[in-house]
């Protein structure tokens, strides 16, 4: 008997040896960065940022199943302080958007809305990225998780502002009630040590996972004042990647900016842009592969122990098997399916070209990690011409080159019918893995 097979999108030219059709992503949290474009439009200000990350399964760590930063984290903390971010796990992103105070900051000034304040939307907010093909969507949660800019008094300096100051840092703790700006007030936490020359101050704060403004108040007063970038981490939450499929999910969200908004730096201090744009592209880029032995895309069926016992003392056979074994890696859903070169029922059959069929039982057992939609094993599942039962298969996590069976039979009541026929019994049998699930 002769067998191959097809994954579907890429046929395999041997019997289960398939090139993998695009398909790959788990769940989990991950902080990214963005590169960024501006787009204006008349009477709206707006500044968009493209994020993009992608997933792909990693033979090394087939847990890790997670997506991974591709947008270059060239900007904001994190291009100075590289190895703090590694090491928690954290991008900035630095969007060009300008805030400059529209009067001045008066010293001691009573209500925090009256000075330089920072309050950034901590809560997690969602929105839906679609598959450009397939329209399929999932849902995506953001929420920022730290702020920080360069702080300018261009064109007064800090010593203008602070006349009697022994130094710049000495100048910029006095200027504020609680120290310098990297000094960071309750509830937010300082997260940078101070970068800064007589004009501009580098700062970055962690912010809560609640709304909540943080301040400082200014102790002298501040004829100019501008935060030159917009500056802030965020934390991603994406949905089980090995359950989506491959492709391009698109999304975005949008924030308001200014006072009362979403990142809202106080009545003072107003924004360039009144919206900024975070669009997101998630690529998920599947591993479906199955290999076979040499040799193994021609099964042959014998008896148990082999033909001895009919030959010798007439005892017919109780079935006729081969179980054929496999490497199947997989990071995505799948189904399986039957073509058939003879037919009886809902299975394949073997014809020994005189006019008598007998049915071929064809089931598989996959290795664990691949299971039902339910999540229990799949052992000796029955494959079928009309796709019972095997519509779908899913990982929990990534298999890699793990070993699977396809079991070929023909039971006993069978096997006696052809031992009383002539010829040869064959037949051509097409297994079909299919990742558009």
């Amino acid at each position: 008997m002769n067998a191959h097979v097809v994954n579907k999108g890429l046929r395999c030219l041997k019997w289960l040896r398939c090139a993998a059709r695009d398909l790959q992503l788990t769940g989990g949290r991950v902080a990214l960065s963005g590169a960024l474009a501006i787009s204006l439009s008349p009477g709206t200000f707006a500044a968009e940022m493209n994020i993009r990350a992608e997933f792909q399964p990693d033979s090394a760590r087939p847990n890790h199943n997670t997506f991974v930063n591709k947008t270059p984290n060239n900007s904001g903390y994190c291009r100075y302080y590289p190895a703090d971010c590694e090491r928690r796990g954290i991008y900035s992103i630095s969007a060009p958007v300008y805030f400059n105070n529209v009067a001045t900051i008066f010293a001691h000034h009573a209500d925090p809305r009256q000075g330089a304040m920072i309050t950034v939307p901590g809560e997690w907010r969602t929105l839906t990225v679609t598959h450009a093909q397939t329209q399929e969507t999932e849902e995506v949660r953001v929420r920022i998780i730290g702020f920080g800019t360069t702080m300018d008094t261009s064109p007064h300096t800090i010593h203008d502002l602070v006349p009697n100051a022994s130094s710049w840092l000495d100048a910029y703790n006095k200027l504020w009630n609680g120290q310098r700006w990297s000094v960071a007030p309750p509830p937010c936490i300082g997260k940078s040590t101070s970068l800064f020359d007589g004009k501009q101050f580098i700062f970055f704060w962690e912010t809560p996972s609640v709304t909540t403004a943080c301040g400082k108040q200014a102790l002298y007063d501040i004829p100019y004042l501008i935060f030159r970038s917009l500056d802030f981490a965020y934390e991603l939450q994406t949905p089980n990647p090995l359950q989506m499929s491959s492709g391009e999910y698109t999304g975005r969200i949008t924030y308001t900016l200014g006072p009362y908004q979403d990142f809202d730096m106080g009545d003072v201090m107003v924004p360039r842009d009144t919206l900024l744009t975070l669009n997101f592209s998630l690529g998920v880029s599947h591993t479906l592969k199955v290999d076979v032995p040499p040799g193994g895309n021609h099964v042959e069926l014998v008896p148990k122990g082999g033909w001895h016992q009919w030959m010798f003392q007439g005892r017919a056979p109780e079935k006729l098997y081969r179980d054929q074994t496999f490497l199947i890696s997989a990071s995505s859903r799948f189904k399986m399916n039957l073509q058939c070169q003879y037919v009886i029922g809902d299975t394949c059959a073997l014809d020994n070209k005189k006019s008598h069929r007998v049915p071929l039982d064809l089931l598989v057992t996959l290795p664990n990690g691949l299971g039902r939609e339910d999540g229990s094993a799949v052992n000796r599942q029955p494959l079928l011409l009309s796709g019972a039962g095997t519509q779908l298969f899913q990982p929990n996590y990534y298999v890699d080159k793990r070993q699977a069976t396809l079991h070929f039979e023909i039971q006993k009541q069978h096997v006696k019918d052809m031992l009383f026929q002539e010829g040869t019994y064959a037949g051509n049998v097409v297994v079909i893995w299919d990742s558009e699930v």
